[in-house]
């Protein structure tokens, strides 16, 4: 929740300029934005090769009277292709559960939009070694109930809830580990083909700096970027890692 109007158009020009001077690989890049902006990012992404529109967030519901909320169709209505669900703000400070956000995996899937599936674990939860279990948890009670056509569509980002917004970024070991899991239990649910073809983003912290050594380990895809979205340039320079 950040940058009004005017300011997001700014910041989403300054890094689209960048993206097609700076970009040379297969990378691509998706901007999820507060929904004020959504429609004319749309429009201002069009004829961009690399770069997609996404929301931060989707109702449950097909419709109906629950005001101030906004639904998948009207997020695909205006152009967006992709949408964030389960993010660690949104579990902490709404209260949204495994059970919900398999509802909304559901609608946003039937709408044709991509999900970007946020796991993680706390501090508290990692300190009593429960990480493991907390992020099968998540990925059995949030879309381990979809078909392998239906799972095929998602993205699953990995934050570490202690890492996020704190400075502290989880070790590159630490975030390949939990990738590694991840992986693993997508395969046992699946097959190793469609595991395999799983993006997995790490999101915690990152930023120019620490990107090189995270994204080099062999099960991390890509990022979710928090707080270094906010400054094209760095946000540009992170995804040059993948050049």
């Amino acid at each position: 929740m950040n940058l009004d109007y005017n300011e997001g158009l700014a910041l989403f020009s300054e890094v689209a300029g960048l993206v097609k001077s700076d970009i040379t690989g297969t990378q691509e890049v998706v901007v999820c934005s507060p929904f004020i902006h959504l429609q004319s990012l749309v429009q201002l992404a069009k004829g961009h090769d690399k770069v997609s529109i996404g929301a931060q967030n989707a109702h449950q519901a097909e419709s109906g009277a629950y005001t101030g909320e906004i639904s998948a169709k009207m997020i695909k209505s205006v152009g967006a292709a992709y949408v964030i669900l389960g993010h660690s703000e949104r579990r902490q400070y709404f209260g949204e559960s495994n059970e919900l956000l398999a509802k909304k995996t559901d609608t946003a899937l039937a709408n044709g939009l991509k999900p970007i599936f946020c796991i993680g674990e706390t501090l508290q939860e990692r300190e009593a070694n429960q990480h493991f279990d907390i992020i099968k948890s998540q990925l059995v009670e949030g879309v381990f109930h979809l078909d392998e056509a239906s799972f095929s569509k998602l993205v699953i980002a990995y934050e570490p809830v202690w890492a996020i917004g704190t400075g502290v970024t989880a070790s590159s070991d630490q975030a390949q580990e939990i990738h590694a899991f991840i992986r693993k239990e997508i395969a046992a649910k699946y097959n190793q083909q469609i595991a395999d073809d799983t993006t997995i983003l790490y999101g915690g912290s990152c930023n120019p700096k620490n990107a090189p050594e995270l994204f080099g380990c062999p099960d991390i895809d890509g990022g979710l970027i928090g707080g270094a979205s906010l400054k094209a340039r760095d946000f540009v320079d992170i995804v040059k890692v993948f050049n």
